[in-house]
């Protein structure tokens, strides 16, 4: 047994597939891979036979129903797959059963796949397979005028390869994205196990999931789970829902960048913490961002900043009128700054192209600037799950984040809890405007931190050439929060709020 097969099951290199999958196929079965065009079936199967080969010293036999071999394996020569190489090698043998089923078109009532089948097992033979792939076997249905006939004749392919302790894997069309598992009705009675990709429109982007139907032999995690073919990767399944919360916590206290919200959370952040900034536009989070990346290169760690809105000169430019260095902090190797317009690319793909750069960057803090733009390409649910695979990731990790959304100018809380982001963030700090005496200024306050006790004033700062500057808590004054600030008098203490001199503040 290879050190990727698992209690009777061997792991198919799909990642995150054999998670949901409770470790991988079971030897011995015959799995149906149906879904509709494009939505990733043969991708599945050579992904399964190049690992097979390339990871698991497996061979594997590709029989080619509707495409031709050469097309096929062309195809997926941009994920890096040498399958050519691998025919050469003798680890991959190829039957090509196009020619076949064109020729025998015409052939109804009593023709069977016997010359077919014998072609099969001499190439198994020929190389020790232990992996077969047929792509696609709806074609045969569309060829002949029997289908009882078709059906009959894979299941006694299907037996006879499980026979020989292969594990098969078979691909079908599917007309719908819902309904039948296949085209005729029948693929789905010949396999052990179905498997069914989905390439739904959501919006207006296309977003796969995959599910497992049935899986005989040992069990699986149930309901569908979003999927992205990725160039490095190739299918990259995103295992939400079987996540486990088995992370460990710190009691590490870090600085945040700013000594005075250090102290309004009671010490600092906690080294693996998930820290919300939610406020207006202009009101200072990508400063406060800013703030929190020098504090951790000037402490010698690795920064790593996602940008979803500027640039990365812009960001640097920015930076500096805080006098903060970017461009000395990257000769330095500490910070890493990532740029990409969410309307690019999938949630599913950011987030597999975020958890690959913070897996080769090593950073100690990542800093999202901001997850509102990330929020508006996609739907709730892909929102959703993809926060839900990023928070995870880097608890998992260890790595302290700090995240940036916005919010409406003088309104509280909409931002944060709309999005359901707040939930799965342990602390979250509100900068916002506040109008008084005709005038604008600005409040901080720590809303939520979870496992400290934290200040719950509300403080005004101001943002100068060093950055932000954290003042003294607003006084005699209520509905701040609310967008309705109003002076309250209190004997003794008067109602003036004065306003602080502001001649060197940055807008």
């Amino acid at each position: 047994m290879t050190e990727h097969s698992i209690g009777g099951k061997v792991q198919t290199g799909i990642a995150g597939f054999d998670h949901i999958a409770f470790g991988g196929l079971p030897r011995n079965r015959n799995t149906l891979v149906a879904g509709t065009a494009g939505s990733g079936k043969s991708v599945f199967g050579l992904q399964f036979l190049f690992s097979g080969a390339t990871m698991d010293d497996e061979a594997g036999v590709l029989v080619a129903f509707e495409e031709p071999p050469g097309d096929l394996m062309q195809n997926v020569r941009t994920f890096g797959w040498d399958l050519e190489k691998l025919v050469r090698e003798r680890k991959l043998a190829v039957v090509d059963a196009t020619a076949t089923v064109d020729d025998e078109a015409t052939v109804a009532g009593t023709y069977d796949l016997s010359a077919l089948l014998v072609r099969i097992e001499a190439a198994i033979r020929a190389v020790n397979a232990k992996r077969v792939v047929l792509d696609s076997v709806g074609a045969l249905f569309t060829q002949f005028d029997d289908g009882g006939l078709v059906r009959r004749e894979l299941h006694r392919i299907g037996a006879r390869l499980r026979g020989l302790g292969l594990i098969t894997i078979s691909t079908a069309e599917r007309v719908e994205e819902d309904g039948g598992i296949g085209r005729f009705g029948v693929e789905d009675f010949v396999a052990d196990n179905v498997i069914v990709l989905r390439n739904r429109l959501d919006g207006e982007r296309r977003r796969r999931t995959m599910e497992i139907v049935k899986l005989r032999g040992g069990p699986h995690y149930k309901g569908e789970y979003p999927f992205t073919i990725d160039l490095e990767e190739g299918i990259a399944v995103i295992p939400l829902s079987a996540i486990q919360l088995s992370q460990k916590s710190s009691t590490e206290r870090m600085s945040s960048g700013v000594a005075e919200l250090d102290e309004m959370c009671g010490g600092g952040l906690y080294r693996d913490s998930i820290a919300l900034v939610s406020g207006a536009t202009g009101t200072g989070k990508t400063m406060l961002v800013s703030h929190f990346l020098k504090a951790g290169f000037d402490a010698g760690e690795r920064v790593l900043l996602f940008a979803a809105e500027e640039s990365k000169e812009q960001l640097a430019r920015n930076a500096a009128a805080w006098g903060i260095d970017f461009g000395k902090a990257e000769r330095d190797g500490l910070l890493k700054v990532v740029c990409r317009l969410p309307e690019t690319m999938g949630l599913e793909d950011h987030l597999i192209h975020m958890r690959r750069d913070i897996a080769h960057f090593k950073p100690m803090r990542v800093a999202i600037d901001s997850m509102t733009a990330l929020e508006r390409a996609s739907s709730m649910k892909s929102f959703r799950e993809f926060l839900i695979g990023l928070v995870t990731n880097l608890k998992h990790l260890g790595v302290a984040a700090m995240l940036t959304t916005s919010s409406a100018m003088l309104s509280v809380t909409e931002s944060a809890t709309e999005i359901h982001i707040s939930t799965m963030t342990d602390t979250i700090i509100l900068l916002r405007y506040i109008e008084i005496s005709s005038e604008i200024r600005r409040g901080v306050t720590v809303l939520k931190m979870r496992g400290a006790r934290h200040e719950r004033a509300i403080r005004e700062y101001t943002i100068d050439g060093t950055g932000m500057k954290i003042g003294a808590t607003f006084r005699n004054i209520h509905g701040i929060l609310g967008g309705s600030p109003t002076y309250m008098f209190t004997p003794g203490l008067g109602h003036d709020v004065r306003a602080p001199d502001r001649h060197n503040e940055l807008a």
